[in-house]
């Protein structure tokens, strides 16, 4: 076995040149591994394959010596590969050469394992402390002791938890950091709209998502759990925050308001909302939300791209449904555009 402490991270292959003909080695973790049939009738593996600076997929054919490993693999694996550079529908999507599982005793001791897990770029204490302070901030006292009843419940599982599998500040600690920027960007915008009662608005910001510390499960790599996939975490956060503001003793005119904002904050019925916003503050939440979801896809993009992004622009994402321009906007007649850093 190679030195596992010394090969490529997929923001090294990604900068590697897609018109060469380079072979590669790296550590990564099995995220996702999907069976499918291919036209001819021939079962085939779709493997997603990432670390913390980002993922790539590729299709394992019966016939490949590797397709017995994966099909035995469960996700959240760690595996060795090497394969050949090479680009679909220019998306990277590499001709996998050989592979082989990782065993807990060859991780043990290195630095690898801390890779491969992708974690907010911000400091989760801190974060969690700025957190605090938002709570604290909330002036209504039954409503500010139901938002506080909420974490004294779910607070160690909701400072770890990502916030979506793949889509957005999908990490550990995502769902602290996406939680606390909507709590950072509604007070920012408040002023601006008074007639959104800021009280609410926050607690509604605060305790939106709550239902996914129930609707994720996973350490290395996040699935949905049993109750996830039969309520969903917009359920799930309806029935945190009714068992608080009950034991809260909040008036039922706020409590029915701060359950609306949970259950609309997706925004559309097919982006998953039980029903459409109906009060200004849950048109607030919903929007601050969908602005936030939106920007962290964009900062996360700009951060696996690196300092000097082999592309101009990213491949297309989903969630935004287009490419990302990686590069600074010139700032004088003549210069030429910069990396992000």
């Amino acid at each position: 076995m190679a030195d596992i402490q010394s090969l490529l991270s997929v923001r090294d292959v990604k900068a590697l040149d897609r018109n060469g003909s380079d072979t590669f080695a790296c550590v990564l973790l099995v995220r996702r591994i999907t069976s499918k049939t291919a036209k001819n009738g021939n079962a085939f593996l779709t493997v997603e394959l990432g670390d913390k600076t980002g993922s790539f997929s590729q299709n394992v054919f019966g016939d490949s010596p590797s397709f017995d490993l994966f099909s035995s693999l469960p996700e959240g694996a760690v595996v060795r590969v090497e394969a050949k550079l090479d680009y679909y529908q220019d998306r990277l999507s590499p001709r996998l050469l050989r592979a082989e599982q990782i065993t807990p005793e060859q991780l043990a001791g290195s630095s690898v394992l801390a890779n491969l897990v992708e974690t907010a770029p911000e400091d989760a204490d801190a974060l969690w402390t700025e957190f605090q302070q938002h709570i604290a901030s909330i002036q209504h006292a039954e409503l500010r002791a139901t938002v506080q009843a909420v974490f004294d419940d779910i607070g160690e599982q909701f400072r770890v938890a990502p916030a979506a599998v793949a889509m957005h500040h999908a990490y550990r600690h995502g769902l602290l950091e996406h939680t606390t920027h909507m709590a950072r960007a509604a007070r920012a915008l408040l002023p601006l709209y008074p007639e959104v009662n800021a009280d609410l608005a926050i607690a509604g910001v605060l305790v939106h998502d709550t239902g996914k510390v129930i609707e994720y499960q996973g350490d290395l790599v996040t699935t949905k759990s049993r109750r996830g996939l039969l309520q969903g975490h917009v359920v799930l956060g309806y029935q945190l925050v009714r068992k608080a503001g009950m034991k809260a003793k909040l008036p039922s005119d706020l409590l029915e308001r701060l359950e609306h904002i949970v259950l609309s904050h997706q925004g559309e019925l097919e982006w998953g909302a039980a029903v459409i916003a109906a009060t200004p503050e849950a048109v607030f939440v919903a929007k601050v939300d969908d602005l936030d979801a939106k920007m962290g896809m964009v900062q996360r993009l700009l951060r696996n791209a690196g300092e000097n992004p082999a592309d101009e622009f990213s491949e297309k994402h989903f969630g935004l449904n287009s490419p990302l321009l990686l590069t600074k906007p010139r700032t004088a007649v003549g210069e030429q555009p910069s990396a992000i850093n």
